[in-house]
């Protein structure tokens, strides 16, 4: 952390670790500069000692500036507040007395950084120990001394772990963001994309249906209007973050898709019950397979194998008619966001082009039984 960091996070929030440690440090100061400046009222010293209190505070706040900038605790400063806390105590006396609290929250605070016993006994011991000489010293805030450093270490320590905490829960919140952003970036393309490559396939062979006015227009336009509910469907599902996906479901429809343009599709399946993580993941994975072969194919024939063997899930979709031209390209985010789903649960994906002008879209799943 830095003064710049300091002065971002002072104008970011009224209520922040440091505002609030700030106003409680400030108070302490003000409150020992009082008792130190009703004790010289009245005294021919009032001025002097006024100035001298001034540059004390000046030192001091600047020590504690740089604790709380993860410093390395500067000791000329630290020197200089030990020797304008003791030297000025032969021409104010008594009056000066309350200075030494802020001496023994600078000891203190320097443990933080050098764990030794000898700072605490030095912390405790330099307010009472003006009581040795009872004409410069005041009792009462002689022996309040090391309560009042103890009272701004505390707040101190509280400021930077407060402070430490924020930037926590303010990372959390960032990977939240992300993560979330990220989801419904990848359900937008898994989810929609499938249903807007099958809608234009269809609306094209609705268009050609119409054209010739063959009789089977009517049922294509009946799936395609199923087809836009799904979309909407899907809208919802990606905005909401809910999942309504069936693997059974899928495999069915994308045979019938295939089908419907052309594609002569066998689909087998011999696979035990799957979790709903599984299910989902592999749906997902089948969704993106029969999009690229709509999208980047000129296919006949193409096969779905839904196979299990020895705890491992294979999902392969093969097909012919893959041009030797295909831009991988455009198809990268929705491999990769395959990729993505498969690893989260152990799984890895191969896509695999065959010099005959087939592909092979392959992923593996771990299946925990």
């Amino acid at each position: 952390m830095n003064v710049a960091d300091i002065v971002h996070r002072l104008r970011s929030s009224a209520y922040s670790p440091l505002v609030i440690g700030g106003i409680g440090l400030a108070a302490g100061a003000l409150g020992l500069s009082a008792a130190v400046f009703s004790g010289l009222a009245g005294s021919g010293d009032a001025v002097a000692g006024s100035l001298t209190l001034l540059a004390l505070l000046a030192v001091h706040a600047s020590f504690v500036l740089g604790v709380l900038l993860g410093g390395d605790g500067r000791w000329w400063i630290f020197g200089a507040q030990v020797w304008l806390t003791y030297l000025p105590l032969p021409l104010f006396g008594a009056a000066w007395t309350p200075v030494c609290g802020l001496l023994a929250g600078g000891l203190l605070l320097l443990t933080g950084r050098i764990r030794s016993p000898v700072l605490v006994a030095l912390a405790l011991a330099c307010g009472p120990v003006l009581l040795a000489f009872p004409d410069l010293a005041d009792r009462g805030w002689a022996v309040a001394a090391p309560a009042v450093g103890l009272l701004e270490y505390v707040i101190v320590h509280l400021v930077l772990r407060g402070d430490r905490l924020s930037d926590a829960h303010a990372e959390a919140i960032g990977k939240a963001v992300s993560l979330e952003r990220r989801r419904f970036t990848r359900d937008l393309h898994d989810l929609l994309g499938h249903r807007l490559t099958a809608l234009v396939l269809k609306l094209q062979l609705l268009q050609r249906l119409v054209e010739e006015d063959d009789e089977k227009a009517g049922a294509e336009l009946e799936v395609t209007i199923s087809l836009v509910r799904g979309l909407a469907a899907d809208v919802r599902a990606v905005a909401h973050g809910t999942r309504g996906l069936s693997l059974e479901a899928e495999l069915s429809s994308a045979s019938a898709l295939l089908e419907s343009v052309g594609v002569r599709c066998q689909v087998q399946v011999s696979c035990r019950e799957l979790s709903p993580g599984e299910a989902e993941a592999l749906t997902h994975a089948l969704r993106e397979g029969v999009t690229n072969v709509l999208r980047h194919t000129e296919a006949k024939e193409c096969s779905i194998h839904l196979m299990e063997r020895h705890n491992l899930v294979r999902l392969t979709i093969r097909n012919d008619g893959a041009s030797p031209r295909r831009k991988t390209e455009s198809a990268g985010q929705g491999l990769f966001n395959v990729a993505e789903r498969m690893a989260m649960l152990g799984g890895w994906l191969e896509a695999t082009p065959a010099p005959e002008g087939s592909f092979t879209f392959t992923v593996y799943l771990p299946h925990n039984r």
